[in-house]
């Protein structure tokens, strides 16, 4: 079950008229936090995000399953993560399996969740989206970011071209 905080500030999100991605992306960056810190690992990042993912729907955030492309395990499991966050279902507690999943996880790796895991994640994924697909969610992050934060990235950019430059 996720933290107190980290639902807060997902409710903080979807105020600030943030993505349900974004308000997801909260429960993602405390589940690689709990790999970071050893509490468990993950057998691939794709796994970590996945585990964050589920964790976002059981909360209540409005992230529908995946469509057609997915398998089809993953789909239903979606889906239901999906409906007991939107209260059309009631959660079976199944301690017997949450025991189980635990003792796997502890198992796993930690290197899942280190910086360049990640970043090699999050390219391999960029790329397989279009130039215009990038650039539109570029422009609708844009839109919600506000003044000072959006300031901040503009010199945080300027500071990665400058780094290249050199």
């Amino acid at each position: 079950m996720p933290r107190q905080e980290i639902i807060r500030k997902a409710k903080q999100d979807k105020r600030a008229g943030k993505s349900a991605s974004t308000q997801a992306g909260e429960f993602v960056k405390d589940e690689i936090d709990k790999i970071r810190k050893g509490k468990h690992g993950a057998r691939s990042t794709k796994q970590a995000i996945a585990i964050g993912l589920s964790e976002a729907r059981r909360a209540g955030v409005d992230l529908p399953p995946p469509r057609k492309g997915a398998k089809k395990s993953t789909r239903r499991s979606a889906k239901y993560a999906y409906e007991v966050g939107q209260g059309k279902r009631t959660p079976k507690r199944r301690p017997k399996v949450s025991r189980a999943v635990e003792k796997v996880l502890k198992k796993e790796p930690r290197s899942t969740a280190s910086r360049s895991a990640l970043s090699k994640q999050g390219k391999s994924a960029a790329n397989r989206r279009s130039a215009a697909s990038r650039s539109a969610a570029a422009r609708k992050a844009s839109r919600t970011k506000g003044a000072k934060v959006r300031s901040a990235a503009a010199r945080k950019a300027a500071r990665t071209r400058a780094r290249r430059r050199s």
